[in-house]
């Protein structure tokens, strides 16, 4: 409740009668947008009271307003503030006065950040084709729907409160500890991991500490947007190296090295950011020679490497001889979906101290109560099992969508199916502009919300990142079918 006892001030010296200067300031609050249609008001015995008033005159005041529409009186819910507010009565709802918000503020700051895309809203009959999510729908919900339960006893969350530190959630590192080193081969003990809100805020985080304004980055061309962002945002100087079928091209790194001081390399050595492709065994080999030489920092981002469809897949850089210098990320957002915003950061124990010093800046507390949940969910297998589940659907779809783009669009489009993933990278034939695309699909119930490399300087590649783990398998075929229909139009 607004404190009215501190905005309504009643002038008992006044030539106005007492229920008229209320009347009037409670329409100079509905004007200001402090009164919001709907709102409850205070009995009249409560406001009376609260002003000093006799409680007649409140409701004079009360029955002023009704009759003028600002207020309705209505049966066991007494008055409120009226759903209808007129537009031409004894007084305009209409003030000249601008809400405190409809200015642009007038101190300065940084404003130049500019998001290359933003997600778009989108109905339900809509098709959606994302950057590379999960399908939600394989999540086991009545697991899930337990596990919480169990979380939010009065017990677990005392105990989850006091059993924390700011590297996050002690029973989820432990958890997510062992999963790391029965999945990934790293050999990290508790002291090596930190949990974030996100494979994001990990880079965000272990950049900040590593870069310094004018600092050089090595980063892939192309490389993941939003890294990029991160790593310029930090006052960085970003050195693009060419990625090819086999990788980061790291006799490229080598040559860069040799003529400049290079702060960081960024690299998605599983199913790079945008293209999807996989570094071959050769050049992880020599980018972990090149690591040691030079003793350079690596950030190893990781972020779907749970969902591979070979039967002998690679494991990541972190899990070979790099002394210390590789700093490994990855999400379990990848797995469980965009509500639980889970990441994490694994490398040596003295920078994740750093790091955690830092993070609390951010994210003082972390969100315990999903980091607990998601503990159970690996502790009972049921994560193992989901992503067992999901490999097998994913790898159903990524076969049948890049089998009808390189069938019905095989003089179109660039596609080779990657091996493991939830996207595929498809480039476009140059006369077929992708902004032209995209806007004739729109208007067929088909939205692109992933990354589209159409756009200022990366418009030469005229390429986009095809989600395909979150789509059933008549929308894959109904979303080839609209794009072959658009490009015949523009043909």
């Amino acid at each position: 409740m607004l404190p009215y006892k501190n905005l309504l001030v009643i002038d008992k010296k006044s030539n106005i009668a007492a229920f008229r200067q209320l009347a009037s300031q409670f329409i100079q609050l509905i004007q200001e947008g402090k009164l919001l249609p709907g709102t409850k008001l205070p009995s009249t015995r409560v406001l009376a009271n609260d002003l000093e008033l006799h409680r007649k005159t409140v409701m004079a005041a009360y029955e002023a307003l009704v009759t003028e529409d600002w207020v309705e009186n209505r049966p066991r819910k007494g008055f409120l503030i009226s759903p209808k507010l007129p537009v031409v009565k004894p007084r305009s709802y209409h003030s000249a006065r601008k809400a405190a918000y409809e200015s642009d503020p007038g101190f300065l700051f940084d404003s130049s950040l500019n998001i290359p895309y933003r997600p778009l809203l989108s109905s339900s009959k809509e098709i959606v084709i994302d950057d590379g999510l999960p399908d939600i729908s394989l999540l086991p919900t009545n697991v899930i729907l337990k596990e919480f339960r169990n979380t939010t006893t009065y017990s677990t969350l005392k105990k989850i409160s006091n059993n924390w530190e700011f590297e996050g959630n002690l029973e989820f590192r432990n958890s997510l500890c062992n999963f790391l080193n029965q999945t990934r081969g790293l050999d990290i003990r508790l002291e090596n991991i930190l949990s974030t809100r996100g494979a994001q805020m990990a880079i965000y985080l272990a950049a900040s500490l590593i870069i310094k304004p004018g600092d050089k980055v090595i980063v892939c061309e192309p490389s993941y947007l939003f890294a990029n962002m991160v790593f310029e945002r930090l006052g960085a100087e970003l050195i693009h190296v060419p990625i090819d079928s086999f990788g980061m091209n790291t006799d490229v790194v080598e040559d860069v090295l040799k003529n400049n001081q290079v702060k960081l390399i960024y690299v998605i050595p599983h199913h790079h950011h945008p293209t999807t492709v996989t570094m071959s065994v050769e050049r992880r080999n020599h980018l972990l020679q090149i690591i040691k030489k030079h003793q350079i920092a690596v950030i190893e981002d990781d972020y779907d490497y749970d969902f591979q469809y070979q039967y002998d897949p690679y494991l990541p850089l972190a899990s070979g001889d790099h002394e210390g210098n590789i700093v490994y990320i990855g999400s379990l957002t990848k797995v469980l979906g965009a509500p639980y915003r889970l990441g994490y950061i694994v490398a040596a124990e003295k920078f994740i101290t750093a790091v955690a010093a830092n993070k609390i800046l951010i994210d003082l507390k972390g969100d315990i109560l999903t980091e607990h949940l998601v503990s159970g969910l690996i502790e009972q297998g049921e994560l193992t099992r989901l992503i067992q589940k999901a490999n097998k659907l994913y790898r159903q779809r990524c076969d049948l969508l890049s089998g009808l783009l390189n069938t019905e669009l095989r003089d179109i489009v660039n596609v080779n199916k990657p091996n493991g993933g939830m996207a595929l990278w498809v480039k476009f034939n140059s006369d077929f502009p992708l902004s032209k695309i995209i806007n004739f699909t729109a208007g067929k119930g088909v939205k692109f919300n992933g990354s589209i490399y159409n756009l200022d300087d990366k418009g030469h590649y005229n390429a986009l990142r095809f989600g395909f783990a979150s789509l059933l398998e008549e929308e894959i075929i109904k979303t080839v079918d609209v794009i072959k229909n658009s490009i015949y139009k523009l043909r």
